[in-house]
């Protein structure tokens, strides 16, 4: 694709002011932890929502989710964002005062005050590996991806530079200079992508055209045999998925726990729960238009259907903008990705097991040299996704990271249910977890994912209650309780909460 001399020189100064902008605003950094990777626990909530968004969308979305719209998967694949709004709304208002109350700086954290420290060694190893070789790894592919369609870049040569761009930021700032790159990135990019489905609509001769010739794929609801996304699997797994991802994931609610406030914290989810509702309309149907009007480009290759609608599309001028709020994209999950793997290595296994009296401010270099390994690592494994057996980015991501789904969440809420679960149980759940989906995936292959998520997932809590009822803790374990911190949920929080919940309804019977 062609690009005129406007568009190179938005291009560039896109990325140029987005790093200029993240470290002056996290400069005169304390060398603390806390500051280094909580932003000092000083994040306002448009600035959590807008970036717990930019951390969400990637490549991931505009590449693989797209990519399945151009399927006959079509509008269904918006379930884990429509689902997702639903969930990071609940959480805002059961998991995240638990959370802030007990003052963690990681996820991990929290299973060792509940059980014990092999239950926060096994959880940070675990997401440390999925982090590292399962979403870094994809969203470097699916970046690289994007610039090997439009610019004809090597996909090797196009996963250093993206790679090179999100570390350079997420090593010298931290969080917080994560967090307000992803103000700039994550507004382009909503931006961005709600310009492409209206240009989108109008090569497609118009909505009432383009849904008359796309009815197939404009619906929520698949059968219960479909492959790729069978309503049993939404309403089965799904949900398990939705409560790691919006509650439990480390590069999602490290922003919720760098909050103000708890109200902060709550309108800062649910103004990510809203944000999410644009996905569908900027992402997912643009997939379905680029399959309209090049279905020949696409047969082979369907996650080249974002790609291929701005190389095909957009005129010049246009370009540059799109091309800099998709890189911003990418470089905001990246960032995010590295922040929260960086975290959880140094402050969970570093600090934790191997160097206990260790300086904050060596803590601190050493998570900035463990942003540079983790980049070099995913960078060196990305061009290996190529692979047609992989089944596309976006199956690739939610698909492997059913090892940790199970487990993580049952050892969370069976601990917090049933108070006197054992640390044994916690251990079982997390060890027990990846075992029992890894034996799924391997011998009940006809079932689909999310459903070996759900069994996988029943079979750790049941595990869980037979350790707890022959040796249950005589006391409950005390949690940390920040005495600085109000946890009173205000009302009009809740409202509108509510209002979130109610447009995900609205939409789902549209297009039921």
């Amino acid at each position: 694709m062609s690009l005129s001399l406007p568009d190179w020189i938005l291009f560039f100064f896109f990325f140029a002011a987005v790093i200029s902008f993240s470290l002056w605003k996290s400069r005169g950094s304390s060398g603390a932890e806390e500051d280094y990777f909580l932003a000092g626990r000083g994040l306002p909530w448009w600035l959590i929502g807008i970036s717990i968004v930019a951390a969400n969308i990637s490549t991931e979305q505009f590449v693989g989710m797209a990519g399945q719209g151009a399927t006959s998967v079509g509008l269904a694949v918006s379930w884990w964002q429509l689902i997702g709004s639903v969930g990071i709304v609940l959480i805002a208002f059961t998991l995240l005062p638990r959370f802030l109350k007990a003052g963690i700086y990681t996820m991990p954290e929290y299973l060792e005050y509940r059980y014990n420290v092999v239950a926060r060694s096994i959880f940070a190893l675990l997401t440390v590996v999925i982090y590292v070789l399962v979403l870094l790894t994809a969203v470097l592919f699916s970046g690289a991806l994007t610039l090997q369609t439009i610019f004809g870049i090597q996909l090797a040569q196009a996963a250093w530079i993206i790679g090179g761009a999100a570390a350079i930021y997420t090593a010298w700032g931290g969080l917080k200079a994560v967090a307000w790159a992803d103000l700039i990135q994550g507004l382009a990019l909503l931006a961005g992508g709600l310009a492409v489905f209206f240009l989108g609509l109008q090569a497609c001769g118009g909505w009432s055209h383009f849904a008359a010739v796309n009815a197939d794929r404009l619906h929520m609801v698949l059968p219960a045999n479909d492959p790729s996304l069978p309503w049993t699997g939404v309403t089965g797994g799904m949900w398990i998925v939705l409560i790691y991802y919006c509650g439990l994931n480390q590069f999602i609610v490290q922003r919720n726990l760098a909050a103000k406030t708890l109200r902060d914290g709550q309108l800062g989810m649910i103004f990510a729960g809203a944000l999410w509702l644009l996905v569908p309309f900027a992402i997912v149907m643009p997939g379905i238009m680029a399959f309209q009007l090049y279905p020949a480009e696409l047969s082979a290759t369907p996650d080249k259907a974002y790609p291929t609608l701005i190389a095909n599309l957009l005129p010049a001028g246009m370009r540059g903008f799109l091309l800099a709020a998709l890189a911003g994209a990418i470089t905001s999950s990246l960032a995010s990705m590295l922040n929260s793997a960086s975290t959880i290595f140094t402050l969970d296994i570093v600090q934790r097991l191997i160097k206990k009296n260790a300086q904050q401010r060596s803590l601190v270099w050493f998570g900035r040299l463990m942003v540079l390994i983790f980049i070099v690592i995913g960078c060196l494994l990305a061009p290996m996704l190529a692979d047609p057996r992989f089944g596309g980015v976006f199956q690739y991501i939610q698909q492997f990271q059913g090892y940790i789904w199970p487990g993580v969440v049952a050892a969370f809420l069976f601990g917090m249910i049933v108070p006197k679960a054992p640390p044994a149980a916690g251990v079982t759940a997390l060890v027990a977890g990846p075992v029992a989906y890894g034996l799924l995936q391997r011998f009940a292959v006809d079932i689909h994912f999310l459903l070996q998520v759900l069994i996988a997932f029943i079979i750790v809590c049941v595990l869980m209650a037979v350790i707890t009822a022959v040796r249950p803790m005589s006391q409950p374990k005390v949690l940390p309780v920040r005495a600085d911190l109000d946890i009173t949920t205000d009302p009009r929080i809740k409202a509108l909460g509510g209002l979130v919940i109610a447009a995900v309804a609205v939409f789902i019977v549209i297009f039921w």
